[in-house]
């Protein structure tokens, strides 16, 4: 490898882990978690950089960069991997993703305590995929829990963990993070809605989500 090329992916590694960090931060300022639960990883190449374990956000520094190969064998840094890893590495190995974000946002933890999947309350399900599913409980840090949350992501890009939180993907950390935030509005809907005595949520149709989700690939500046 040459030392320009050295140089471009030093830099590549030092933007997404800094973008990381911030991102992580977020989660906390936005209220999504607390302290130092829940956690964000991005992927460079074949690199992936994740969230340290029990460290709080706001104190990680650009020296303190974490990376780990697909096989979850530490690539760069000296600090211990968040313990949700095998998540993660599921999430790369089995999808295009380039970014995970892993929350205990209240409202979203409620409903994997209530129901098997969130239904349709509203157009932006589509985003999601469809009606998000609830992995059933298992230790956290765990291969099962990571087996369980891939069978709730089968055909989505997020779904919740029963008793615990959320799990969402991307092509980029601002979309993974947007998707994690669409979610947990999604369930404070469901919740508010499912609150009002004597009345039930009307919800989507599978036919009118699917059409929500044809425009919704038009959303946005288009690029000429």
């Amino acid at each position: 490898m040459t030392e320009q090329r050295q140089g471009a992916e030093r830099d590549a590694v030092g933007r997404a882990w800094s973008e990381l960090v911030e991102t992580a931060c977020r989660t906390v300022t936005d209220g999504l978690v607390v302290g130092t639960s829940g956690n964000v990883s991005v992927r460079v190449g074949d690199t992936v950089l994740v969230t340290p374990s029990g460290v709080p956000y706001d104190r990680l520094r650009p020296e303190d960069a974490l990376g780990v190969d697909l096989e979850g064998r530490r690539v760069l840094g000296r600090l211990a991997p968040t313990s949700e890893l095998p998540m993660h590495l599921a999430v790369y190995r089995t999808t295009g993703a380039t970014a995970v974000v892993h929350t205990h946002a209240v409202h979203a933890t409620a409903v994997s305590m209530l129901v098997p999947e969130l239904p349709a309350v509203h157009y932006m399900t589509g985003v999601l995929g469809g009606p998000v599913r609830v992995a059933p409980y298992a230790l956290y840090g765990t291969e099962e829990l990571a087996d369980h949350m891939l069978r709730a992501l089968s055909d989505r890009t997020g779904c919740l963990l029963q008793n615990h939180g959320t799990v969402t993907y991307g092509d980029s950390l601002t979309q993974a993070y947007d998707r994690t935030a669409q979610l947990e509005w999604m369930c404070r809907l469901w919740l508010t809605a499912t609150s009002v005595p004597g009345h039930t949520p009307t919800l989507l149709s599978a036919a009118r989500l699917r059409e929500a989700q044809e425009k919704l690939r038009g959303y946005g500046q288009q690029t000429p």
